[in-house]
Protein backbone atom coordinates (compact mmCIF):
# COMPACT_ATOMS: atom_id res chain seq x y z
CA UNK A 1 0.00 0.00 0.00
CA UNK A 2 3.18 2.30 0.87
CA UNK A 3 4.48 1.31 -2.33
CA UNK A 4 1.31 2.55 -4.58
CA UNK A 5 1.04 5.83 -2.54
CA UNK A 6 4.57 6.42 -3.12
CA UNK A 7 4.35 5.64 -6.92
CA UNK A 8 1.09 8.44 -7.41
CA UNK A 9 3.52 11.08 -5.76
CA UNK A 10 4.62 13.61 -8.75
CA UNK A 11 8.54 13.26 -9.49
CA UNK A 12 9.64 15.86 -8.33
CA UNK A 13 8.50 15.35 -4.74
CA UNK A 14 10.36 11.74 -4.82
CA UNK A 15 13.10 13.80 -6.26
CA UNK A 16 13.36 16.53 -3.01
CA UNK A 17 12.62 13.46 -0.62
CA UNK A 18 15.17 11.76 -2.13
CA UNK A 19 17.66 14.64 -1.50
CA UNK A 20 16.24 14.86 2.21
CA UNK A 21 16.53 11.03 2.44
CA UNK A 22 20.39 10.54 1.61
CA UNK A 23 21.40 14.01 3.56
CA UNK A 24 19.50 12.21 6.70
CA UNK A 25 21.28 8.89 6.26
CA UNK A 26 24.66 10.75 5.70
CA UNK A 27 23.89 12.64 9.15
CA UNK A 28 22.94 9.13 10.64
CA UNK A 29 25.74 7.45 9.72
CA UNK A 30 27.87 10.14 10.60
CA UNK A 31 26.61 10.09 14.65
CA UNK A 32 26.36 6.54 14.63
CA UNK A 33 29.93 5.52 13.15
CA UNK A 34 32.74 4.56 14.96
CA UNK A 35 35.91 7.03 15.15
CA UNK A 36 37.57 5.07 11.80
CA UNK A 37 34.20 6.34 9.29
CA UNK A 38 34.45 9.62 11.14
CA UNK A 39 37.80 10.55 9.94
CA UNK A 40 39.62 11.02 6.78
CA UNK A 41 38.18 9.19 3.69
CA UNK A 42 40.19 5.83 3.46
CA UNK A 43 40.52 5.47 7.17
CA UNK A 44 37.71 2.79 7.32
CA UNK A 45 38.59 1.22 4.75
CA UNK A 46 42.22 0.31 6.59
CA UNK A 47 40.34 -0.65 9.40
CA UNK A 48 38.22 -3.29 7.45
CA UNK A 49 41.64 -4.50 5.67
CA UNK A 50 40.34 -2.72 2.59
CA UNK A 51 43.94 -1.53 1.38
CA UNK A 52 43.71 -1.27 -1.95
CA UNK A 53 40.84 0.83 -1.91
CA UNK A 54 41.89 2.73 0.69
CA UNK A 55 44.70 3.53 -0.87
CA UNK A 56 42.93 5.10 -3.94
CA UNK A 57 40.72 6.88 -2.11
CA UNK A 58 43.18 8.25 0.08
CA UNK A 59 45.10 9.64 -3.34
CA UNK A 60 42.39 11.00 -4.40
CA UNK A 61 41.83 13.09 -1.26
CA UNK A 62 45.49 14.25 -1.33
CA UNK A 63 45.10 14.83 -5.24
CA UNK A 64 41.99 16.77 -4.81
CA UNK A 65 43.48 18.79 -1.19
CA UNK A 66 46.25 19.40 -3.38
CA UNK A 67 44.55 20.90 -6.60
CA UNK A 68 41.71 23.16 -4.84
CA UNK A 69 44.13 25.53 -2.58
CA UNK A 70 46.96 25.44 -5.44
CA UNK A 71 44.66 25.83 -8.55
CA UNK A 72 41.07 26.67 -8.20
CA UNK A 73 40.72 28.71 -4.80
CA UNK A 74 42.21 31.84 -6.32
CA UNK A 75 39.98 31.60 -9.43
CA UNK A 76 36.90 31.23 -7.03
CA UNK A 77 38.13 34.16 -4.67
CA UNK A 78 38.18 36.69 -6.95
CA UNK A 79 34.27 35.69 -8.30
CA UNK A 80 32.94 38.21 -6.61
CA UNK A 81 34.68 40.92 -8.61
CA UNK A 82 35.74 39.07 -11.37
CA UNK A 83 39.32 40.99 -11.38
CA UNK A 84 40.64 43.62 -10.16
CA UNK A 85 44.36 44.05 -12.03
CA UNK A 86 44.17 45.18 -15.50
CA UNK A 87 46.84 44.22 -18.08
CA UNK A 88 49.35 46.78 -18.84
CA UNK A 89 53.28 46.57 -19.86
CA UNK A 90 55.46 47.63 -16.74
CA UNK A 91 59.09 47.86 -17.57
CA UNK A 92 61.39 45.18 -15.57
CA UNK A 93 64.82 46.09 -14.28
CA UNK A 94 66.22 43.48 -14.44
CA UNK A 95 65.64 41.99 -17.91
CA UNK A 96 65.02 45.73 -18.97
CA UNK A 97 62.24 44.90 -20.68
CA UNK A 98 58.66 45.90 -20.95
CA UNK A 99 56.57 42.93 -19.59
CA UNK A 100 53.02 42.22 -18.85
CA UNK A 101 52.45 43.03 -15.10
CA UNK A 102 50.24 40.09 -13.24
CA UNK A 103 46.86 40.86 -14.39
CA UNK A 104 43.56 39.57 -14.02
CA UNK A 105 41.78 37.72 -16.89
CA UNK A 106 37.59 37.68 -16.29
CA UNK A 107 36.68 35.17 -18.26
CA UNK A 108 39.36 32.62 -16.62
CA UNK A 109 38.00 34.00 -13.33
CA UNK A 110 34.64 33.08 -13.96
CA UNK A 111 35.19 29.62 -15.93
CA UNK A 112 37.65 28.14 -13.12
CA UNK A 113 36.06 29.79 -10.51
CA UNK A 114 32.20 27.92 -12.21
CA UNK A 115 34.34 24.40 -12.43
CA UNK A 116 35.65 24.68 -9.03
CA UNK A 117 32.86 25.28 -7.49
CA UNK A 118 30.76 22.45 -9.28
CA UNK A 119 33.90 20.30 -8.42
CA UNK A 120 33.59 21.26 -4.87
CA UNK A 121 29.91 20.65 -4.84
CA UNK A 122 30.99 17.12 -6.46
CA UNK A 123 33.54 16.17 -3.88
CA UNK A 124 31.40 16.85 -0.85
CA UNK A 125 28.91 14.25 -2.18
CA UNK A 126 31.22 11.93 -2.90
CA UNK A 127 32.28 12.64 0.99
CA UNK A 128 29.06 11.62 1.69
CA UNK A 129 28.23 8.91 -0.15
CA UNK A 130 31.83 7.32 1.19
CA UNK A 131 30.77 8.10 4.68
CA UNK A 132 27.62 6.05 4.01
CA UNK A 133 29.41 3.29 2.46
CA UNK A 134 32.01 3.23 5.27
CA UNK A 135 28.81 3.09 7.59
CA UNK A 136 27.73 -0.05 5.58
CA UNK A 137 30.82 -1.24 5.76
CA UNK A 138 31.07 -1.34 9.34
CA UNK A 139 27.65 -2.98 9.86
CA UNK A 140 28.74 -5.71 8.17
CA UNK A 141 31.96 -6.26 9.82
CA UNK A 142 30.30 -6.32 13.02
CA UNK A 143 27.45 -8.74 11.85
CA UNK A 144 30.09 -10.92 10.80
CA UNK A 145 29.46 -11.05 7.40
CA UNK A 146 31.90 -11.11 4.12
CA UNK A 147 33.65 -7.91 3.81
CA UNK A 148 33.92 -7.13 -0.02
CA UNK A 149 37.97 -7.23 -1.12
CA UNK A 150 38.91 -4.88 -3.88
CA UNK A 151 38.34 -7.53 -6.29
CA UNK A 152 34.97 -7.95 -5.54
CA UNK A 153 34.17 -4.25 -5.61
CA UNK A 154 35.73 -4.38 -9.48
CA UNK A 155 33.67 -7.31 -10.04
CA UNK A 156 30.59 -5.49 -8.90
CA UNK A 157 31.57 -2.72 -10.78
CA UNK A 158 31.49 -5.13 -14.07
CA UNK A 159 28.38 -7.17 -13.17
CA UNK A 160 25.68 -5.58 -10.35
CA UNK A 161 26.74 -2.12 -10.72
CA UNK A 162 27.37 -2.17 -14.56
CA UNK A 163 25.30 0.10 -15.52
CA UNK A 164 27.04 3.25 -13.13
CA UNK A 165 30.40 2.12 -15.05
CA UNK A 166 28.99 2.88 -18.77
CA UNK A 167 27.12 5.94 -17.53
CA UNK A 168 30.28 7.23 -15.46
CA UNK A 169 31.96 8.64 -18.28
CA UNK A 170 28.93 10.34 -20.25
CA UNK A 171 27.84 11.84 -17.24
CA UNK A 172 31.41 13.79 -16.71
CA UNK A 173 31.70 14.71 -20.44
CA UNK A 174 27.51 16.11 -19.84
CA UNK A 175 28.75 18.07 -16.99
CA UNK A 176 32.39 19.35 -18.41
CA UNK A 177 31.26 19.99 -21.92
CA UNK A 178 27.51 21.28 -21.70
CA UNK A 179 26.72 21.67 -18.39
CA UNK A 180 29.46 24.32 -17.14
CA UNK A 181 29.62 25.69 -20.52
CA UNK A 182 25.72 26.64 -19.95
CA UNK A 183 26.09 27.77 -16.37
CA UNK A 184 28.70 29.89 -17.99
CA UNK A 185 27.50 31.66 -20.46
CA UNK A 186 24.48 32.08 -18.54
CA UNK A 187 26.61 33.96 -15.90
CA UNK A 188 28.48 36.18 -18.35
CA UNK A 189 24.28 37.45 -19.20
CA UNK A 190 24.85 39.59 -15.65
CA UNK A 191 28.06 40.92 -16.66
CA UNK A 192 28.96 43.99 -18.79
CA UNK A 193 31.03 41.69 -21.33
CA UNK A 194 31.42 43.14 -24.90
CA UNK A 195 33.57 44.84 -27.44
CA UNK A 196 34.80 47.47 -25.09
CA UNK A 197 35.10 44.84 -21.86
CA UNK A 198 37.47 41.92 -23.82
CA UNK A 199 40.02 39.93 -21.93
CA UNK A 200 42.57 39.76 -21.20
CA UNK A 201 43.02 43.63 -21.86
CA UNK A 202 40.12 44.43 -20.54
CA UNK A 203 38.37 43.23 -17.02
CA UNK A 204 34.57 42.80 -17.31
CA UNK A 205 32.34 42.60 -13.73
CA UNK A 206 28.42 42.08 -12.53
CA UNK A 207 26.04 44.16 -13.47
CA UNK A 208 22.95 42.47 -12.09
CA UNK A 209 20.28 43.03 -14.41
CA UNK A 210 20.96 45.57 -16.16
CA UNK A 211 21.74 43.47 -19.44
CA UNK A 212 17.90 42.72 -19.42
CA UNK A 213 16.38 45.95 -18.68
CA UNK A 214 18.00 47.48 -21.56
CA UNK A 215 17.00 44.02 -24.07
CA UNK A 216 12.99 44.87 -22.53
CA UNK A 217 13.39 48.94 -22.08
CA UNK A 218 10.94 50.03 -24.61
CA UNK A 219 11.68 53.74 -24.73
CA UNK A 220 12.66 55.90 -27.57
CA UNK A 221 16.59 56.21 -26.84
CA UNK A 222 16.61 52.10 -26.50
CA UNK A 223 16.90 51.04 -30.13
CA UNK A 224 18.84 48.07 -29.33
CA UNK A 225 15.55 47.21 -26.77
CA UNK A 226 13.16 47.85 -29.50
CA UNK A 227 14.92 45.63 -32.32
CA UNK A 228 15.47 43.03 -29.72
CA UNK A 229 11.93 42.36 -28.38
CA UNK A 230 10.27 42.18 -32.08
CA UNK A 231 12.95 39.64 -32.84
CA UNK A 232 12.11 37.95 -30.40
CA UNK A 233 8.38 38.06 -30.52
CA UNK A 234 8.77 36.72 -34.56
CA UNK A 235 11.74 34.54 -33.58
CA UNK A 236 9.14 32.29 -31.01
CA UNK A 237 6.42 32.86 -33.53
CA UNK A 238 8.20 31.21 -35.88
CA UNK A 239 9.32 28.67 -34.17
CA UNK A 240 6.04 27.68 -32.84
CA UNK A 241 4.45 27.93 -36.29
CA UNK A 242 6.95 26.18 -38.19
CA UNK A 243 7.24 23.19 -36.00
CA UNK A 244 3.44 22.85 -35.56
CA UNK A 245 2.41 23.34 -38.76
CA UNK A 246 5.05 20.43 -40.35
CA UNK A 247 3.83 18.35 -37.18
CA UNK A 248 -0.02 18.39 -37.55
CA UNK A 249 0.25 18.29 -41.12
CA UNK A 250 2.67 14.91 -41.37
CA UNK A 251 0.32 13.58 -39.15
CA UNK A 252 -2.84 14.94 -41.37
CA UNK A 253 -0.60 13.63 -44.45
CA UNK A 254 0.08 10.25 -42.88
CA UNK A 255 -3.47 9.48 -41.89
CA UNK A 256 -4.75 10.85 -45.46
CA UNK A 257 -2.56 8.29 -47.14
CA UNK A 258 -2.98 5.35 -44.57
CA UNK A 259 -6.87 5.68 -45.00
CA UNK A 260 -8.38 2.33 -46.08
CA UNK A 261 -10.33 4.91 -48.86
CA UNK A 262 -7.14 6.56 -50.33
CA UNK A 263 -6.25 5.34 -53.72
CA UNK A 264 -2.59 4.95 -55.37
CA UNK A 265 -0.68 4.83 -51.52
CA UNK A 266 2.62 3.85 -52.71
CA UNK A 267 2.61 6.50 -55.11
CA UNK A 268 1.37 9.69 -52.84
CA UNK A 269 3.98 7.84 -50.44
CA UNK A 270 6.97 7.72 -53.55
CA UNK A 271 5.98 11.19 -54.17
CA UNK A 272 6.70 12.88 -50.76
CA UNK A 273 9.45 10.47 -50.25
CA UNK A 274 11.16 11.80 -53.05
CA UNK A 275 10.81 15.34 -51.89
CA UNK A 276 12.28 14.32 -48.88
CA UNK A 277 15.19 12.38 -50.30
CA UNK A 278 16.54 15.55 -51.35
CA UNK A 279 18.82 17.04 -48.55
CA UNK A 280 16.94 19.82 -46.96
CA UNK A 281 19.90 21.90 -47.41
CA UNK A 282 19.63 21.52 -51.08
CA UNK A 283 16.41 22.23 -51.03
CA UNK A 284 16.02 25.23 -49.51
CA UNK A 285 19.12 27.01 -51.53
CA UNK A 286 17.28 26.03 -54.96
CA UNK A 287 13.72 27.85 -53.26
CA UNK A 288 15.85 30.95 -52.57
CA UNK A 289 17.17 30.79 -55.80
CA UNK A 290 13.69 30.09 -57.29
CA UNK A 291 11.91 33.01 -54.71
CA UNK A 292 15.11 35.32 -55.66
CA UNK A 293 14.75 39.08 -56.48
CA UNK A 294 15.84 38.61 -59.61
CA UNK A 295 14.72 34.71 -59.62
CA UNK A 296 12.91 32.46 -61.95
CA UNK A 297 9.40 33.03 -60.11
CA UNK A 298 9.70 36.80 -60.06
CA UNK A 299 10.27 36.86 -63.90
CA UNK A 300 6.90 34.40 -64.90
CA UNK A 301 5.13 36.92 -62.20
CA UNK A 302 6.70 39.71 -64.26
CA UNK A 303 5.87 38.61 -67.49
CA UNK A 304 2.53 37.97 -66.46
CA UNK A 305 1.67 41.27 -65.08
CA UNK A 306 1.17 39.94 -61.39
CA UNK A 307 3.97 42.50 -60.38
CA UNK A 308 2.84 45.47 -61.67
CA UNK A 309 -0.60 44.98 -60.45
CA UNK A 310 0.56 44.17 -56.96
CA UNK A 311 2.67 47.43 -57.32
CA UNK A 312 0.02 49.14 -58.41
CA UNK A 313 -2.32 48.41 -55.50
CA UNK A 314 0.47 49.30 -52.95
CA UNK A 315 1.39 45.54 -52.35
CA UNK A 316 4.33 45.70 -52.86
CA UNK A 317 7.56 49.13 -52.33
CA UNK A 318 8.63 48.60 -55.75
CA UNK A 319 7.65 47.35 -59.30
CA UNK A 320 10.62 45.23 -60.41
CA UNK A 321 10.32 42.65 -58.42
CA UNK A 322 8.05 40.67 -55.58
CA UNK A 323 10.55 41.14 -52.23
CA UNK A 324 9.27 37.52 -51.46
CA UNK A 325 12.39 37.23 -48.91
CA UNK A 326 13.97 40.67 -48.79
CA UNK A 327 10.53 42.54 -47.12
CA UNK A 328 9.49 41.31 -43.87
CA UNK A 329 5.67 41.38 -44.78
CA UNK A 330 6.05 38.98 -47.55
CA UNK A 331 9.41 36.81 -45.85
CA UNK A 332 7.28 35.75 -43.16
CA UNK A 333 4.82 34.02 -44.46
CA UNK A 334 6.86 33.20 -46.94
CA UNK A 335 9.13 31.40 -45.32
CA UNK A 336 6.55 29.33 -42.97
CA UNK A 337 5.37 28.18 -46.39
CA UNK A 338 8.52 27.04 -47.72
CA UNK A 339 8.97 25.17 -44.35
CA UNK A 340 6.10 23.44 -44.48
CA UNK A 341 6.90 21.85 -47.82
CA UNK A 342 10.12 21.20 -46.80
CA UNK A 343 9.02 19.86 -43.15
CA UNK A 344 5.77 17.56 -43.70
CA UNK A 345 7.25 14.51 -45.75
CA UNK A 346 9.58 13.82 -42.94
CA UNK A 347 7.06 13.95 -40.44
CA UNK A 348 4.52 12.00 -42.58
CA UNK A 349 7.18 9.36 -42.46
CA UNK A 350 7.98 9.02 -38.68
CA UNK A 351 3.71 9.51 -38.01
CA UNK A 352 3.19 6.50 -40.78
CA UNK A 353 5.63 4.11 -38.74
CA UNK A 354 3.64 5.23 -35.82
CA UNK A 355 -0.02 4.85 -37.01
CA UNK A 356 1.14 1.55 -38.93
CA UNK A 357 1.52 0.24 -35.32
CA UNK A 358 -1.31 1.56 -33.54
CA UNK A 359 -3.37 -1.93 -32.07
CA UNK A 360 -6.23 -1.90 -34.52
CA UNK A 361 -8.10 -3.82 -31.36
CA UNK A 362 -8.70 -0.13 -29.80
CA UNK A 363 -9.42 1.56 -32.81
CA UNK A 364 -12.51 -1.24 -33.40
CA UNK A 365 -13.61 -1.04 -29.71
CA UNK A 366 -14.03 2.80 -29.96
CA UNK A 367 -16.34 2.31 -33.47
CA UNK A 368 -18.30 -0.52 -31.25
CA UNK A 369 -18.76 1.75 -28.42
CA UNK A 370 -19.78 4.70 -30.94
CA UNK A 371 -17.04 6.47 -30.93
CA UNK A 372 -16.85 8.80 -34.30
CA UNK A 373 -13.14 9.24 -36.39
CA UNK A 374 -12.56 13.01 -34.45
CA UNK A 375 -13.21 11.12 -31.01
CA UNK A 376 -10.95 7.79 -31.76
CA UNK A 377 -8.35 10.55 -33.43
CA UNK A 378 -8.49 12.64 -30.04
CA UNK A 379 -8.68 10.09 -27.35
CA UNK A 380 -6.56 6.99 -29.08
CA UNK A 381 -4.30 8.02 -32.46
CA UNK A 382 -3.38 11.24 -31.03
CA UNK A 383 -2.15 10.55 -27.64
CA UNK A 384 -0.40 7.47 -29.05
CA UNK A 385 1.95 9.43 -31.51
CA UNK A 386 2.86 12.08 -29.18
CA UNK A 387 3.77 10.09 -26.70
CA UNK A 388 6.47 8.39 -29.03
CA UNK A 389 7.31 11.99 -30.72
CA UNK A 390 7.11 14.14 -27.79
CA UNK A 391 11.14 14.13 -27.81
CA UNK A 392 11.16 14.90 -31.21
CA UNK A 393 8.69 17.31 -31.43
CA UNK A 394 10.80 19.58 -28.44
CA UNK A 395 14.22 18.71 -30.84
CA UNK A 396 12.26 20.08 -33.85
CA UNK A 397 10.64 23.06 -31.90
CA UNK A 398 14.70 23.98 -31.33
CA UNK A 399 16.27 23.68 -34.70
CA UNK A 400 13.49 25.09 -36.94
CA UNK A 401 14.40 28.42 -35.53
CA UNK A 402 17.50 29.46 -37.57
CA UNK A 403 18.50 26.82 -40.44
CA UNK A 404 15.66 27.36 -42.66
CA UNK A 405 15.85 30.83 -42.42
CA UNK A 406 19.81 31.52 -42.33
CA UNK A 407 19.48 28.64 -45.66
CA UNK A 408 16.69 30.84 -47.39
CA UNK A 409 18.56 34.35 -46.56
CA UNK A 410 22.14 33.25 -47.78
CA UNK A 411 24.48 35.61 -47.50
CA UNK A 412 21.55 38.33 -47.34
CA UNK A 413 20.70 36.77 -43.84
CA UNK A 414 21.72 39.91 -41.85
CA UNK A 415 20.02 42.16 -43.56
CA UNK A 416 17.00 40.15 -43.57
CA UNK A 417 17.41 40.03 -39.66
CA UNK A 418 17.91 44.16 -39.97
CA UNK A 419 14.62 43.94 -41.84
CA UNK A 420 12.88 41.85 -39.43
CA UNK A 421 13.92 44.15 -36.93
CA UNK A 422 12.64 47.10 -38.37
CA UNK A 423 9.15 48.64 -37.68
CA UNK A 424 6.73 46.89 -40.27
CA UNK A 425 5.34 49.27 -42.61
CA UNK A 426 1.63 49.01 -43.87
CA UNK A 427 2.86 47.83 -47.27
CA UNK A 428 -1.22 47.66 -48.89
CA UNK A 429 -1.14 51.67 -48.15
CA UNK A 430 2.17 52.62 -50.08
CA UNK A 431 1.49 54.60 -52.71
CA UNK A 432 3.03 54.03 -55.74
CA UNK A 433 4.59 56.81 -56.20
CA UNK A 434 6.28 56.18 -52.75
CA UNK A 435 7.34 53.11 -54.29
CA UNK A 436 10.79 54.03 -55.51
CA UNK A 437 11.58 56.64 -52.67
CA UNK A 438 11.45 52.97 -50.65
CA UNK A 439 13.45 51.35 -52.92
CA UNK A 440 15.66 54.08 -52.73
CA UNK A 441 16.25 53.91 -49.07
CA UNK A 442 16.42 49.73 -49.13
Amino acid sequence: MSQTKARKKPGVVRFFEGIAEFFTSTVKAFVEGDIFVKLLCGTSCFARKQYLKGFFICLIQAAIMLVFPTFFFPYMSKLSTLGTVQQKRVFNPETMKNEFNDYDNSFLILLFGVLGVVLLIATVILWMRNLRNAREVELTAKSGKHVNTFRDDLNDALDRKFHRTLLTLPVLGVVLFTIIPLIVMILIGFTNYDRNHLPPSKLFTWVGLDNFTRLTALTADSSFGYAFTRVLVWTLVWAVLATFTCYIGGILMAMFINNRNTKGKKFWRTCFMVAMAVPQFVSLLLVRNFFADLGIVNTICKNIGLTDWLYSIGAIPTANFIPFLTHPAWARPMIILINIWVGIPYQMLIATGILMNIPTELIEAAKIDGANAWQSFKSITMPYILFITGPSLVNSLVNDIFMPVLSLAGGKHQQLQRHLAAQPRCVHHVRPADGERERERS
